[in-house]
């Protein structure tokens, strides 16, 4: 059966309007007590999203070949040094040194968990970011599947269009076996750490996390890292040796006060070899926004492959460095990058480099953005390291309200890909009507899943 994501929706959402059913009806199937809940607080999209098998394979043979030239920039564009890539992305200081060290000897390419975030178009999906490496939220999306396809509608429309799911969390356990080394079966003891305040918000969660994985071969614990001690070249546990800290908390707790007596210890027993991390912080390194806006600069393309260029041009829209002077617009022609992004507002949105969850974007379209906002922060940015990008006009996911009626949302797809292939989607969103412009920690967001070909 042929069919792609804009039919399975049309159809789903037939088939819902004539049984009758509305959103409450339709997360009824959703468990009212346990860690879902708790994780999410009962906030999830009233339909999974959808995706026909041909634009699932297309996405992933996309995806891959955008992670797969990230992590050859520093071979491509600076000559094998890492360092001067990473100062290019925006690194400096204690990160610099933790992206450095923090691969602890560890052999072997660079992470393949990737969890790419985009915005979809009738085109097709355009990314926004892409996320490497242990940090990335979401790979309990397939709960929610399992969860909604109890209901009658969704199983029966399921069945009839023989759709199914990925299993992020049993995928991702076996790139965990594959990157750190350790052979399914050892039985490797691993740390699921947090930052303190992180995990005191999340510990239910985690702690969830964690006996999936004891089921699936990793005697797993979940903790925050002041938790972790060091000594004798080994880190502990309560007591107990630690051979994996799947690593949860990210390059911009080093920032923080307490951030290198917390992190410096575990990268020198990492750097000894007594302690692998999943994933090392060179991962966070390709997750640069500006590492994108190499990709996407028109001065780089005899780097690429026309493979390359040509799922750069599906996926990847316009992305440039903040910075003075002249830029390459999508036409080809060229302007001054501070007058075209002044004159240009509402089709840009700015972005810091390296930082996580929609902190310091700057949506260019936002009513809150005046002309002066912009103008300020645009200042600010030709001074640190942050890029612009072309706005991607999101293209609305209707999902059944409260009496059924399909109601507008702003969804954000964060697609998952790893070395076995597509591995699932964690959906965020907010209704079109809350007047939120982009979607944020915090702001009330509801999660979802994805249903595929």
């Amino acid at each position: 059966m042929t069919t792609d994501r804009a039919a399975l929706t049309a159809g789903y959402l037939d088939a819902v309007a004539r049984a009758g059913a509305g959103r409450r009806e339709l997360l009824s199937v959703m468990p009212a007590t346990g860690p879902l809940p708790a994780r999410y607080q009962m906030r999830y999209l009233s339909r999974p999203l959808f995706l026909g098998r041909a634009e699932r394979d297309q996405l992933n043979d996309d995806l891959q070949l955008v992670r797969n030239a990230l992590v050859s920039l520093p071979d491509r564009l600076f000559g094998g040094d890492l360092a001067a890539f990473a100062r290019a992305c925006g690194m400096s200081g204690g990160q610099l040194t933790a992206v450095l060290r923090g691969r602890g000897g560890q052999d072997g390419p660079v992470t393949q968990m990737v969890r790419a975030d985009m915005y979809p178009e009738p085109g097709g999906l355009r990314l926004l970011e892409l996320n490497l490496g242990s940090g990335v939220g979401g790979i309990d999306n397939g709960d929610f599947c399992r969860a909604m396809l109890r209901h009658p509608v969704l199983k029966a429309f399921a069945r009839a269009h023989r759709l199914g799911y990925a299993d992020t969390l049993r995928t991702q356990v076996r790139q965990i076996f594959a990157e750190t080394g350790f052979a399914p079966g050892s039985y490797p003891s691993m740390a699921l750490t947090a930052w303190p305040d992180w995990f005191a918000r999340n510990a239910v969660f985690f702690r969830k996390i964690a006996r999936r994985w004891r089921a699936l071969g990793l005697n797993a614990r979940a903790c925050h890292i002041g938790q972790l001690k060091t000594r004798g070249g080994r880190v502990f546990l309560r007591g107990q040796p630690v051979d994996i800290i799947f690593r949860v908390f990210v390059l911009e707790h080093l920032l923080e006060p307490e951030g290198p007596a917390l992190i410096g210890p575990l990268l020198d027993v990492a750097a000894g070899g007594g302690v692998r991390f999943y994933t090392p912080f060179d991962s966070e390194l390709y997750g640069s926004k500006i590492a994108l806006a190499m990709l996407s600069d028109d001065a780089n393309r005899h780097h690429f492959s026309a493979a390359e260029l040509a799922a750069f041009g599906r996926v990847l829209p316009w992305t440039r460095q903040v910075r003075p002077g002249p830029v390459t617009l999508d036409d080809g022609s060229t302007a001054d990058l501070p007058g075209y992004a002044l004159s240009h507002q509402r089709d840009l949105v700015l972005k810091p480099a390296l930082l996580h969850g929609g902190i310091g974007v700057v949506p260019g379209w936002d009513t809150a953005t005046t002309p002066r906002v912009w103008r300020e922060a645009l200042g600010q940015a030709m001074h640190g390291p942050f890029i612009l990008q072309r706005r991607v006009r999101a293209e609305s996911e209707l999902c059944p309200g409260e009496d059924g009626e399909p109601e507008p949302w702003n969804v954000t797809w964060g697609v998952f890909t790893f070395a076995d292939g597509f591995g699932g989607v964690f959906a965020r969103g907010f209704p079109e009507s809350s007047g939120h412009a982009i979607a944020r920690q915090g702001t009330g967001l509801h999660v979802g899943c994805c249903l595929t070909g």
